[in-house]
């Protein structure tokens, strides 16, 4: 590995903490400013004043605005994410199973879309301009136009309630027999596939016909190759590396983008968590699951970033 890639790598790995910090600041900072008084929302409208100001004054809300931040960013540095204002017990207990079930959940999800966006842009490629190709693009442009709380609808009321396949609700524990927690996420992991998957097919089928207007892609072609072969062999091994930094930020969306889809099927995840809590206003929670969401998708876009610079021979044989 050069040193050159070594450098560009580095810079990009610092930059990522350094935009995590700024996101820090922005979600400490919306959270301060959400309308209402959180010592009102817990202990309700019949409060006493004095009942209010031991209160503020337990959850430290009378200190200064930075040196709560500041204790809260230690908090998170040390694995302390807080205590949850509703339920009084520690966020970081209560948040590690929906974490996971929000993971299980995309991770099928980006199982069924990664290899099948792949296979469906090297089918437009191969048949472009061809009945197949239009056919593809077609249903693409048609799931992109979609928005996921729509296709999640219209997935429950035709599984769920006229054909009775389905659940409708996705409901996952522990202990849950795999094969039924299997069932139970097949609806809403179609949603998120949806979701995702005309953006990676597109991206792909035209960073391959990008590299298909290369010399070197018409010379194999004079020299015999079908097509087949110079997509297998020349296109898309050289379009790897924008079709790794489309699959990355997809997977990132698809952690982030959770949300919407959770609530639909009432999916015990993360996204459902923070909708509770945010009707709620318990600004711990709310600040833990919205630094976790930006931290997976700088993560990702990171790796994405990282990937894309390692499958660049130009940047690993720079001479």
């Amino acid at each position: 590995m050069s040193v050159m890639v070594l450098n560009l790598i580095t810079k990009r790995v610092a930059l990522g903490i350094l935009l995590l910090l700024a996101v820090s600041v922005m979600i400490f900072a919306g959270t301060q400013i959400l309308p209402g008084d959180v010592a009102q929302s817990i202990l309700g409208q019949q409060a006493t004043p004095e009942a209010l100001s031991n209160l503020r004054a337990e959850l430290g809300l009378n200190d200064p605005a930075y040196f709560r931040y500041l204790r809260w960013l230690g908090g998170v540095l040390t694995g302390d994410l807080g205590t949850s204002l509703t339920t009084r017990q520690e966020v970081t207990a209560t948040l590690l199973p929906r974490l996971w079930n929000t993971l299980f959940l995309t991770f099928w999800a980006a199982i069924v879309a990664v290899p099948l966006a792949i296979v469906l842009g090297l089918l437009a490629v191969r048949y472009r301009n061809g009945p197949i190709d239009k056919l593809i693009s077609g249903l693409a442009l048609t799931s992109t136009s979609l928005p996921e709380f729509f296709v999640g609808y219209l997935l429950v009321y035709f599984f769920a309630v006229k054909l009775q396949w389905l659940p409708g609700i996705s409901t996952v524990y522990d202990g849950m027999p795999f094969l039924e927690k299997m069932k139970a996420i097949i609806l809403p992991t179609t949603a998120l596939t949806l979701v995702v998957l005309a953006h990676m097919m597109r991206m792909t089928r035209a960073a391959i016909l990008n590299v298909m207007q290369s010399a070197y892609v018409e010379t194999a072609e004079l020299k015999g190759l079908t097509t087949f072969e110079v997509i297998r062999r020349h296109a898309f091994p050289n379009a790897i590396a924008p079709i790794i930094n489309v699959v990355m930020l997809n997977l990132a969306y698809l952690v982030v983008g959770v949300v919407v889809v959770e609530v639909i099927f009432v999916y015990p995840g993360m996204g459902q968590y923070l909708v509770d809590h945010v009707a709620k206003r318990d600004v711990p929670v709310v600040q833990a699951v919205g630094l976790i969401f930006a931290s997976v998708y700088i993560i990702l876009n990171i790796f994405a970033d990282v990937a894309s610079i390692l499958a660049n021979p130009r940047l690993r044989h720079p001479k």
